[in-house]
């Protein structure tokens, strides 16, 4: 019955968010892309009236280290499969003392400290370089944080998440560092996500739970597993409402430049870019060419 209905909607979901509650109609989708095999196979299903398609980040029984994500594949797929919003849930930890665990923090900017994780679609014969100054969408950010609101949550709209490689969990040193620089939130997942969706022209916002404060709280100073999983319970709970309260007033007009992003970006003359890789990335580029 929704043969003909097009997938706009895409959910990533991090720690704690494996499956989404109230998802209907669903169907597991192999996705094939030029990078690779995505985290898991994407559940394609009906949520608020919506169709969406829903990807659990670090794959089932969560195998998959941060590290080790193939955000290209992941966010590729999405792109196969006509999303044009993705919303990411991601948990983080707090570097401010306002942002309390139980928290949602809609953050509007990044700080990248990773290191050397693959984070665009280019390269191979051809060059690309899309505008990040504004990071995510601002209007789907706008409609996340209002979304969070009407489900009772507690929401803080922009801020700065500073992206770390992990696994582990920061010094004490760095979380002090960090918080010297105004930062707000830590976490290890969406900065890669938010540039990649900005090259694959898709509206991208990012719900970031909070479950600890990091490791520079003088009551908080020591980040355990156990003590992310108890918080990440509830949290599953509160993003899953707020994901549905998004969804059901989605998809709206797209008037953001996301959706154009790349239409100025490539630098590359088309008849340099080996067909190979004009083939590979025709569901981004294939508009722009000749």
């Amino acid at each position: 019955m929704h043969a003909d209905e097009r997938i706009r909607i895409g959910i990533i979901g991090g720690s704690g968010l494996y499956d989404m509650a109230g998802l209907t109609d669903r169907e597991e989708r192999e996705v094939a892309t030029p990078f690779g095999a995505p985290s898991a196979p994407y559940v394609v299903g009906t949520l608020a009236g919506r169709r969406v398609a829903f990807l659990a980040r670090h794959g089932a029984g969560h195998r998959i280290l941060p590290s080790e994500l193939n955000f290209r594949a992941n966010v590729f797929g999405m792109k196969t499969l006509g999303v044009e919003w993705l919303v990411s849930a991601s948990a983080v930890g707090s570097l401010q003392e306002r942002y309390r665990p139980q928290d949602i923090v809609v953050p509007d900017q990044f700080l990248d400290r990773t290191r050397g994780r693959i984070g665009t679609f280019f390269g191979r014969g051809i060059a690309a370089h899309v505008s990040l100054a504004h990071p995510v969408c601002a209007a789907l950010s706008r409609l996340a944080a209002d979304a969070a609101d009407r489900v009772g949550a507690t929401v803080h709209r922009g801020g700065a998440y500073v992206c770390m490689e992990g696994p582990q969990f920061s010094t004490l040193a760095e979380s002090r560092l960090y918080r010297s620089w105004n930062m707000d939130v830590i976490g290890m997942t969406n900065l890669q996500e938010a540039k990649l969706a900005r090259e694959a022209e898709i509206c991208f916002a990012t719900l970031a739970l909070v479950t600890d404060y990091d490791c520079w709280h003088p009551e908080h100073d020591e980040v355990t597993v156990e003590m992310v999983i108890e918080t990440l319970q509830a949290n599953a709970v509160t993003a899953q409402k707020t994901i549905a309260e998004l969804v059901s007033h989605l998809p709206v007009e797209r008037g953001c430049e996301c959706g154009t992003a790349l239409a100025t970006a490539i630098i590359t003359r088309p008849e340099a870019i080996p067909s190979e890789t004009r083939a590979e990335l025709a569901p981004l580029i294939g508009r722009y060419l000749p």
